[in-house]
């Protein structure tokens, strides 16, 4: 899947890690000598959710294809979703013990609730690799993006886009679920560069992301503050830029306000390409994957990683987290072609459908 993809690998800690991980003592023949770790290691691999298409589209085959690279194919991935449902995932924890998984990487749905499983899997010595967002209990190792950087390039993507008008009017602003540390963090940096720069008429906490709860709060902020009064609309990531710009057509906008998103999904660009939503973060998932999966490897087989990556984290519970956190990139109608074309995540025949042809060709996608 997406060849492409991989070549994105920025330069984080993975690197090091590649090098120091493989001359831990694994050899290149496929088979195990005497004193060297097998690679035959169960990962258990627990993603929070199915709304967004990133987790099922990118995270777990990407995942999957990199711990059978690192286990030169002999690991096994088990593979569970949560559904957004915090007991269901501390459920499948106490299912992969069970199942007696070397290791765990767990995508949290609710970062504070899945603390006492994360406990009950180092009682069981497993060790636990924090993916995407940063669980609470006794984990090994984070990977993540720089979110408070990403709410930063989206907060500075909507000021571009205002311009002038910036101090002309309000924006509303649609944070993720308070259940994601994540949200948390996109808040914290949007805040950064908007406060004193623009007005902030309305501010929701988006209970489960969902788009509907988006589509929702949109309503209720333009009725309260008045459809002439808006002039933009930050919004963290791209599902629920959806239900917001769903909000705006029925509220009889004729030119839209700039939206801003994240996560590049395929709506979500092809939303950008016609000029309805004016940006969103691409997020390089192969390099966050990586580092999870040849964490996970490396913890699996009893390796020492705080050795070698020197960035570290503190969460609520635990301090001084090993780990890797890869930057994200703005992407507009300018650079569709260069981020997640050219990387191979979307086709352009994906991408330009007959509803966006005309887009399309106006941004040389396609030929007239």
């Amino acid at each position: 899947m997406n060849t492409h993809l991989g070549r994105a690998v920025v330069a984080v800690a993975t690197s090091a890690m590649a090098v120091s991980l493989t001359a831990c003592g694994s050899s290149d023949d496929g088979d195990t000598r005497p004193g060297e770790k097998s690679d035959a290691i169960k990962v258990g691999l627990l993603l929070p959710e199915n709304q967004t298409a990133r987790y099922e589209k990118f995270d777990k085959p990407l995942i999957e294809k990199e711990v059978a690279k690192f286990t030169r194919g002999k690991g096994q991935v088990i593979y569970a979703n949560a559904k957004q449902d915090a007991a269901a995932q501390s459920s499948q924890v106490d299912t992969m013990i069970t199942n007696k998984v070397n290791v765990l990487i767990i995508d949290a749905v609710d970062s504070k609730a899945i603390a006492g499983a994360v406990k009950k899997a180092r009682a069981a010595g497993i060790p636990v690799v924090a993916y995407d967002r940063l669980a609470e209990g006794p984990i090994n190792a984070y990977t993540s993006f720089d979110n408070e950087d990403v709410g930063r390039i989206q907060a500075k993507a909507l000021l571009e886009a205002l311009g002038d008008r910036a101090g002309s009017g309000q924006i509303v602003m649609m944070n993720g679920s308070v259940t994601d540390p994540n949200a948390k963090q996109f808040k914290s940096g949007a805040h950064s560069v908007l406060d004193g720069k623009v007005a902030i008429g309305k501010e929701y906490d988006t209970i489960e992301w969902k788009p509907e709860n988006a589509n929702a709060n949109m309503a209720a902020a333009l009725t309260a503050l008045g459809k002439g009064r808006v002039i933009g609309v930050y919004s963290a990531n791209d599902g629920m830029a959806g239900g917001i710009v769903t909000a705006l057509k029925a509220a009889g906008f004729a030119d839209l306000p700039p939206v801003t998103g994240q996560d590049a999904e395929l709506a979500g660009v092809q939303r950008i390409v016609a000029g309805d939503q004016y940006m969103s973060v691409y997020k390089r998932y192969a390099p966050e994957a990586a580092a999870a999966a040849e964490m996970a490897v490396a913890l699996a087989k009893g390796d020492r990683i705080d050795e070698i990556i020197n960035q570290k984290v503190d969460s609520p519970t635990t301090k001084g987290v090993p780990a890797v956190l890869v930057p994200g990139v703005a992407l507009t109608r300018d650079n569709v072609k260069s981020t997640v074309i050219d990387d191979g995540v979307y086709t352009v025949s994906e991408i330009c459908t007959d509803r966006y042809r005309n887009a399309c060709e106006q941004l040389g996608l396609l030929k007239p």
